[in-house]
This record gives C-alpha cells, sequence and structure tokens, in this order.
C-alpha cells in the first residue's frame, strides 16, 4: 500500500499554534466576538463525529489572537476523541493562557445527537446568566 502524501491543509493544520498579535488599542476596553460554526471532535466514549459552533468573546487587554492561526487550531480537535466538555475547557485555557484578557467566555454550542443538545459556556467571572 502506497504512503499518501498529505494536502497543504493538513500540514498547516498539524503544525498550528495560537499566535498572540499586539492589541492596537490597549487602553480601551472593547468586546471581540468570534464564532468557528465547523468545529469538530470526536466522541472518546463511540468515535462518532461530533459538530458544534465555537463561539469566543474577550475583552482584550495587551494581545488579540490571530485569526488564522485560531482556525488553523480549531481545526486540529476534528480527529482528537475529547468530550465537549473537555474540548470547551481546553480552548478556554488555551486562549486565557495566551492573551491573558480582562475577559474571556468560550461557549460549545454541540449539535444534538441522540436528541440531546449540549451547550458548554467557560468564563472568566462568575455571572453565567
Amino acid at each position: 500500500m502506497e504512503a499518501k502524501e498529505k494536502k497543504y491543509g493538513e500540514i498547516e493544520i498539524e503544525k498550528a499554534q495560537l499566535e498572540a498579535w499586539p492589541n492596537p488599542n490597549p487602553e480601551r476596553d472593547y468586546m471581540i466576538e468570534i464564532t468557528f460554526p465547523e468545529f469538530t471532535c470526536l466522541c472518546p466514549r463511540s468515535g462518532y463525529p461530533d459538530f458544534a459552533t465555537i463561539k469566543i468573546r474577550y475583552i482584550p487587554d495587551k494581545y488579540i489572537v490571530e485569526l488564522k492561526s485560531l482556525k488553523l487550531w480549531l481545526n486540529k480537535f476534528r480527529n482528537r476523541y475529547i468530550s465537549h466538555e473537555a474540548a470547551t475547557n481546553e480552548i478556554y485555557q488555551a486562549l486565557y493562557d495566551l492573551l491573558k484578557p480582562r475577559f474571556l467566555e468560550v461557549v460549545g454550542d454541540f449539535h444534538p445527537r441522540g436528541n440531546v443538545h449540549t451547550v458548554v459556556r467557560v468564563r472568566s467571572d462568575e455571572n453565567y446568566g
């Protein structure tokens, strides 16, 4: 059997790292909202694919996330066996550690499977309303 040559997109996703850029307006509080509607990962129990929309809201301090790096990094989850809760928390923690924002919220809105719809919300304050 021949070894399959990786496509350029697979290579880019494989080596993806989150990148921080300087905030152009650190003197001001402003909200950045990012939606990633094509998030996928694999159920650690069944191996079936899970699909979600990942919503990220944050008030930056010194840094903002570079969007292409975020897109490629989020795509790294597509072949990982990881629960909804673990995926959402990992995304939150990676962004929090990288950016150290004034506020951060990550929401994993997972498509229903087996008639169950799961929304996981992680945020840097205690207002979960």
